[in-house]
């Protein structure tokens, strides 16, 4: 019953929030702290509970038999660990909203997500999960096009017009998945059972490739970060993305491997250019948010060659590394957002010399800078290390190539601390007070104690990560 009170109880408490508290009203900040936290002590409960292998059945509810329509809540490992990073990300996100504007309404929005977003990875029933997967897009529709930059409306009318318009294929898959099977239920669905896997496949991989984002799908998402506040493009990179590539591991990969292992170069040709093309592209810029934006496309392209592995390495490797770009492109987008909202620009030549006048929040940044680039000792370095292994592996020597995107790593990565953090310090630095708030800067701590502390001892992940793909293990890899 908890499970289904903390999908329904936050969608009622968020309509809640909006319609009797009003402007600024701390209230709201505190609640939904609390309800994240709460979430959080719930998903790790469950690593207790959860059997060796298989699914765990946390309730039947809402029962349409005629249609088919009833809601199963299940988790597995892989479900149970998205929800505890979602349940962190939710707690750092509130944390660095601290002195949002129209708190009541901003936190209502939070709060919606949290539900909606506990309900795709907790719901097995195909229909209710697409439910909830369109529900998580009310709230970040609003929350960019209320919260956001110049250009707000825009970049949160495309948002919505590109995952919806790819979600429509997934309905579609949907449908052609009861006719064919006879069930929604994802646990119950086999591929032997499917009259055209490979039409379903196609409608599911571009429909969640849209969503990862996976070029040449990607176009969406440099303008919905730019426009974004920082703690939302937090919520579209550390969540919204990684429910995509958990959708692709959930209902590509594992319901159709055999589809999957035959266009397992797709999947590699579509991750090695987007880990190319987007690194380029982050050279390129100058305008330090969009920079970070390619910057995160870049390494969830290192996911998808990790998943067209479709080895219990490269799925392992995958979902290490979707933690660990969540805990490293969190700071950098947080840090980017407090830099334009204090200086007025997003341009990074005007940007030089922070160190001197923000040494603890430069400090961060490096940080989180150099474990993009895979520095050891953090968690960057191990999730681009076990995805190297294990897609050489896989696919042979030559996949040695995805070593030379941690070059064009540290290029971006080096030329941007040269242009941002040293050099001459510029003249809007030199007049700009960059105190932050309490909350938000404890925020940017707390991931930096995880980009180190998972760095150092990755077997606190892997201890999880490794069950999660235990159907795969005896496989020898896509090829």
């Amino acid at each position: 019953m908890i499970a289904l009170e903390l999908i329904f109880i936050p969608i009622i408490l968020a309509f809640v929030l909006a319609l009797f508290f009003r402007g600024d009203s701390s209230v709201s900040k505190y609640i939904s702290l609390l309800l994240f936290a709460y979430m959080l002590q719930f998903s790790l409960g469950l690593f207790n509970q959860l059997p060796h292998s298989g699914f765990m059945t946390l309730g039947t509810y809402l029962n349409v038999e005629k249609f088919d329509f009833v809601l199963t809540l299940q988790v597995d490992m892989l479900s149970s660990i998205m929800l505890t990073l979602t349940s962190v990300l939710l707690i750092l996100v509130a944390l660095s909203s601290w002195s949002m504007k129209n708190q009541a309404l901003y936190y209502s929005l939070l709060i919606l997500f949290s539900g909606a977003i506990f309900g795709v990875f907790m719901s097995t029933n195909l229909l209710w999960f697409f439910i909830f997967w369109e529900l998580t897009l009310i709230p970040m529709y609003f929350l960019i096009g209320i919260w956001g930059a110049e250009r707000r409306i825009y970049a949160a009318i495309k948002f919505f017009l590109y995952t919806h318009v790819a979600s429509m294929l997934i309905l579609l898959a949907f449908f052609l998945i009861h006719k064919e099977s006879g069930t929604f239920e994802m646990t119950l669905i086999k591929e032997s059972m499917l009259v055209s896997p490979l039409l379903i496949w196609w409608l599911l991989f571009i429909g969640f490739a849209v969503k990862m984002p996976i070029f040449p799908f990607h176009t969406w998402l440099p303008d919905a970060h730019v426009e974004a506040p920082a703690p939302v493009s937090v919520l579209l990179a550390g969540v919204l993305l990684k429910m995509g590539a958990y959708a692709m591991i959930r209902l590509v990969i594992m319901i159709l491997p055999q589809t999957s292992q035959k266009y397992a170069w797709i999947i590699l040709t579509l991750g090695l250019i987007s880990l190319f093309y987007s690194a380029f592209m982050a050279i390129y810029e100058t305008h330090l948010k969009k920079m970070i934006a390619y910057s995160s496309i870049s390494h969830m392209g290192l996911v998808v060659i990790a998943i067209s592995t479709l080895s219990y390495e490269g799925l392992g490797a995958a979902l290490y590394e979707m933690i660990g770009h969540a805990f490293i492109i969190s700071p950098l987008f947080l840090i980017a957002g407090f830099l334009h909202h204090k200086t007025g620009s997003w341009q990074m030549k005007d940007m030089g010399g922070l160190m001197q006048k923000a040494p603890y929040l430069s400090a961060i940044f490096v940080l989180a800078g150099f474990a993009a680039l895979g520095l050891p000792g953090t968690i960057g370095f191990v999730g681009e290390l076990t995805i190297l292994l294990s897609t050489i592996k896989s696919f042979g020597l030559w996949m040695a190539i995805v070593a030379v995107a941690s070059m064009l790593g540290s290029g971006y990565i080096i030329w941007t601390f040269r242009r941002v953090i040293y050099g001459q310090m510029g003249k809007i630095v030199q007049e700009t007070n960059f105190k932050m708030d309490n909350m938000e800067f404890l925020a940017l701590i707390i991931f930096a104690l995880l980009i180190i502390l998972f760095g150092i001892f990755p077997n606190l992940l892997f201890e999880y990560i490794n069950p999660a793909f235990t159907q795969f293990q005896l496989l020898g890899g896509a090829l």
